[in-house]
């Protein structure tokens, strides 16, 4: 594929995505968003404790938080033990404060841990929840391409569990992909941490924001989805706008988003399939 091809192909698909985030957010994200605001966030030693009993854990909540998603767990599915913080209000606060308020402002003690049980989306079953970010079709020989695109930038690619539930890391010439995604998934993911690796690793990792990266690198890997046949329309909109990544925002980037998105669909269109 000619480069001024690949140019007019990102243009157009830059244009299409800055009119979806135009849009109001989609059901998708509010219905994710309400099922990110379900799951606790743990303690590393917490992390460990799930880390060891259940390699493969991804999405881990409570019995109760199960039941409000509705799912309910397994039979014969064992709970994942973690451990607790129990508080006690200080003498000066009054009954009528809630422990949230009492945990924001610090006014509250732990006094000890108690044993609790949570389980990993694995272990129940019920109603699917909400994703976000997921991508359909034939890739056809793509994620060939982009791996052999990427040893030719000179950078390391790995895939690893350790990494779950992230799909994808960058770490400036390193790349780690998580296993098991579908092999659209595996491209999207792919394009995403190329876009981090040929973007980020220079001056604009001190002068851009997490927000800015990571809707460019989405942006890049939305664009390059897209061009090879790929469905990824309305979740890479919806994954851009959780990091606020509106129209304006992604004009300021336009430039660097075209030419990296037109560098990787140029490359891995043109010659030969790879062998494999």
């Amino acid at each position: 594929m000619k480069v001024e091809q690949a140019k007019q192909i990102a243009n157009k698909a830059i244009e299409e995505l800055a009119a979806a985030l135009n849009a109001n957010p989609s059901e998708a994200l509010t219905s994710y968003l309400k099922t990110v605001a379900k799951f606790h966030k743990y303690s590393f030693h917490n992390i460990l404790l799930i880390a060891m009993a259940c390699p493969q854990a991804t999405h881990v909540a409570g019995f109760h938080t199960w039941r409000t998603l509705g799912r309910h767990i397994k039979k014969g599915a064992k709970g994942i033990r973690i451990f607790a913080p129990v508080f006690r209000r200080r003498a000066e606060q009054t009954d009528t404060q809630t422990n949230d308020e009492l945990l924001s402002t610090g006014a509250s003690l732990v006094v000890g841990f108690r044993a609790v049980y949570v389980f990993d989306e694995s272990m129940t079953e019920g109603k699917p929840l909400a994703e976000l970010n997921s991508v359909h079709g034939d890739p056809s020989d793509y994620r060939e391409r982009l791996e052999r695109f990427i040893e030719e930038q000179g950078i390391a690619l790995e895939y690893s569990t350790d990494i779950a539930p992230a799909r994808g890391t960058s770490h400036g010439g390193k790349i780690t992909i998580l296993p098991g995604q579908s092999p659209a998934e595996t491209v999207e993911t792919l394009a995403h941490e190329i876009a981090h690796e040929l973007m980020h690793r220079g001056d604009r990792r001190t002068s851009t924001t997490k927000r800015q990266r990571e809707t460019e690198a989405e942006a890049v890997a939305y664009v390059v989805a897209n061009a090879i046949g790929l469905q990824a329309t309305s979740a890479s909109a919806d994954y851009i706008t959780l990091w606020n990544g509106d129209a304006a925002l992604l004009a300021q980037s336009l430039e660097i988003i075209q030419r990296t998105a037109a560098q990787i669909i140029a490359v891995t269109s043109e010659g030969p399939a790879p062998p494999k």
